[in-house]
C-alpha cells in the first residue's frame, strides 16, 4: 500500500469520537417517510419534495432506487434503512470534510459513549495523517498502548476473524474505523500498524477490553510533593466533576508551589470545557476564544466568573496529540501570558462542530464555524501551537519523561 505522507512531516486532524469538537446541541426535525416494497419487488416511498427544494433534481435518484428494489438478486439485503443512511453519508462525504458526517445509530452511539467515558474498544484515538487513518493518541493503561501503539501510527488494515473482516483502511470514514476496531471484551482485533521510521507495517494483535476514560488526574510531584500535576485527557460528559474534585485538593493543600497542566495527547471534546478551565486561571472579563461562523459572524467566549487558580504559577505540557479544545485552553493561557508551553508543536484542527441527534437515534456532525485564539490566530492544520519551550519525549527512555521534568524545572525557576 502506498502511503500518502511523509512521517517527519505528520499533522494529524482528530475526530474525537471523540474526536469531535462541539460547540452545541440542535435541536433538528426529520420527516418520516414510511417505505414498504410493492408485490413486484419495487420500493414504495413518498417522494414529494418541500417546497423550497423543488428545484433539486432526484430523478437519478429514484431511478437507481427503483432498480435496486426491482432488480438486485439478494432481496434480503435491501434495507431501507441501510440504504437511506448510506445516500446521506455519501452526501456529507462529498463535501470532502473528514469532521463533517452523518453517523447511523449505532456509530452515534459509540460517538457518545465515548465522551461520557465508557465503552469496549482497545484505547485508542483515532484521527487522519494526511488522508491516512492514524492514532491520535492511545490512552493510557489501556490495551493499545500495552501492545506498543503510540501516537503517530498509521492504521493500514483492520482484521477480525468473528466479524469476517479482512479490510484496509484506504478512504474508510472515522465512524467506520471505530464500529470495526470496538468490540466486546475478550474479542481479538489485529491491527496492521506503520510506525514512524519504520522499514515496513506490523500486524499488532490488541484483546479488547472495558474502557473507562478518567479524564482529569491528579498527582503531587517534586520532592516534597508541592506541585499539583493535573493531567487533563478530555473534554467530556464527566470531566467538569472530575476537574472540580481536583482543583478542590489543590486548594486544601497548603504550601502548593505550582501547578503543571498536562494536556499530551489530549484530542478535545466539549468547547464549553475549554473555556470553563481557562476561567480557573485568568481574570474575568478576558477572552477565551472566539467563534466565526461562514458569514464573518464572531461570537465570543470570556471568562465570566472568578477563577480558583488565579495566582498558583503555571506551566502546560503540549504535544502533537493535543487538539482542538485542548489546544484552545493551551493557547489562551499562553495568549494571556499565564502559562508557558512545554513540548513540542500541537495538532492544529481549528474547526467546530455541531453534533444534532436525529430520528431514528442517529446523528449528523456538521463543522459550522472555526475558531480564533484571543490573538486572532486560527490554529488549523499546519500551524498548530508552537510551545515556548520545545522539548522532545524521547522514545527510548521510557522510564523518564523529559517534558514533564523540564516543567517541573520551569516551575521551580
Amino acid at each position: 500500500m502506498k502511503l500518502k505522507v511523509t512521517l517527519k512531516q505528520i499533522r494529524v486532524g482528530v475526530l474525537i469520537l471523540s474526536l469531535v469538537l462541539v460547540a452545541g446541541m440542535i435541536g433538528y426535525r426529520v420527516g418520516k417517510k414510511e417505505i414498504s416494497i410493492s408485490k413486484n419487488g419495487s420500493f414504495q416511498v413518498d417522494r414529494s419534495q418541500p417546497s423550497d427544494k423543488s428545484s433539486v433534481d432526484l430523478k437519478m435518484f429514484w431511478q437507481v432506487w427503483d432498480k435496486l428494489g426491482q432488480s438486485y438478486l439478494i432481496k434480503e439485503s435491501l434495507n431501507q434503512d441501510e440504504m437511506i443512511w448510506g445516500a446521506i453519508k455519501g452526501m456529507t462525504a462529498s463535501l470532502g470534510d473528514p469532521y463533517t458526517v452523518f453517523l447511523p445509530p449505532e456509530q452515534n452511539k459509540a460517538t457518545h459513549e465515548e465522551l461520557n467515558g465508557a465503552f469496549e474498544g482497545v484505547g485508542i484515538q483515532l484521527g487522519f495523517v494526511d488522508g491516512n487513518l492514524g492514532v491520535i493518541a492511545p490512552l493510557s493503561g489501556m490495551p493499545a498502548e500495552a501492545v506498543g501503539i503510540k501516537a503517530g501510527d498509521l492504521i493500514l488494515r483492520i482484521k477480525d476473524e468473528k466479524k469476517d473482516l479482512n479490510i484496509e483502511t484506504t478512504d474508510m470514514s472515522l465512524p467506520e474505523a471505530v464500529k470495526h476496531i470496538r468490540g466486546p471484551k475478550g474479542s481479538l482485533v489485529t491491527l496492521t500498524i506503520y510506525h514512524e521510521g519504520a522499514s515496513e507495517p506490523v500486524d499488532v494483535e490488541v484483546t479488547r477490553d472495558t474502557i473507562v476514560i478518567k479524564s482529569v488526574e491528579l498527582e503531587w510531584k517534586g520532592d516534597n510533593e508541592e506541585i499539583a500535576y493535573i493531567r487533563l485527557s478530555r473534554f467530556g460528559g464527566r470531566t467538569e466533576s472530575e476537574w472540580n474534585q481536583a482543583v478542590e485538593e489543590v486548594l486544601a493543600k497548603p504550601r502548593t508551589k505550582g501547578i503543571v497542566l498536562d494536556l499530551r495527547n489530549n484530542p478535545g471534546g466539549y468547547l464549553q470545557g475549554a473555556v470553563t478551565y481557562a476561567s480557573e486561571f485568568l481574570k474575568r472579563g478576558l477572552v477565551v476564544v472566539k467563534q466565526e461562523d461562514s458569514r464573518g459572524n464572531v461570537e465570543t467566549y470570556s471568562v465570566k466568573d472568578a477563577g480558583r487558580l488565579l495566582e498558583t504559577p503555571l506551566v502546560v505540557l503540549i504535544n502533537k496529540g493535543s487538539a482542538s479544545s485542548s489546544e484552545i485552553l493551551s493557547g489562551a493561557l499562553r495568549d494571556h501570558d499565564r502559562a508557558e508551553l512545554i513540548g513540542v508543536k500541537s495538532f492544529g484542527k481549528g474547526t467546530i462542530q455541531e453534533a444534532l441527534d436525529l430520528g431514528q437515534e442517529s446523528g449528523l456532525h456538521v463543522t459550522t464555524a472555526k475558531w480564533l485564539l484571543p490573538s486572532d490566530q486560527w490554529v488549523n492544520e499546519t500551524e498548530g501551537i508552537a510551545p515556548d519551550v520545545e522539548v522532545e519525549d524521547n522514545p527510548e527512555t521510557t522510564d523518564i519523561d523529559e517534558q514533564l521534568n523540564k516543567a517541573l524545572e520551569v516551575v521551580y525557576n
